[in-house]
């Protein structure tokens, strides 16, 4: 089963908007770890760690289908993420979330949002995080506008 088009099209914009949000002075860190920290904080905060990591579990089983690069990512007991490696060097997490598999987790995990908080609810966090970044004001492809 492949990212549905509307969560990939707003990973991807969150993860652009992220980055243009970086000043020169800032470390160069990847985006797409920001905009996982930020749902990460903001759900944990709203869920609980505990429900932030089941969350985070699923987001990044379905992810590791559609981006084999995150074979070695996994989820800490914080919720945040780690890559480990045994018979394989470890993945440099914030590379490998800058390219497409941070994408399609940062999809996945909002996938998740619109299926257990609906689409009203997600986008009301999303602007919340991103108070300034004019996204649609829907995301399911179906429905009435938010």
């Amino acid at each position: 089963m492949t990212i549905p088009p509307q969560m990939r099209d707003l990973a991807n914009r969150l993860v652009a908007y992220e980055a243009a949000t970086k000043k020169a002075s800032e470390p160069m860190e990847s985006a797409a770890p920001c905009v996982y920290d930020k749902l990460r904080m903001r759900l944990s905060a709203l869920a609980g760690v505990a429900g932030f990591q089941a969350l985070a579990f699923r987001a990044l089983a379905q992810a590791k289908a559609d981006a084999p690069s995150l074979w070695a990512v996994e989820v800490a007991a914080d919720g945040s993420l780690k890559g480990l490696g045994e018979s394989k060097p470890p993945v440099d997490i914030d590379n490998d979330l800058a390219g497409e598999g941070g994408v399609v987790l940062i999809g996945r995990l909002l996938g998740l949002l619109l299926i257990f908080l609906g689409e009203s609810l997600t986008l009301n966090l999303i602007s919340d995080l991103w108070p300034d970044a004019a996204f649609d004001d829907r995301i399911s492809g179906k429905g009435r506008n938010a």
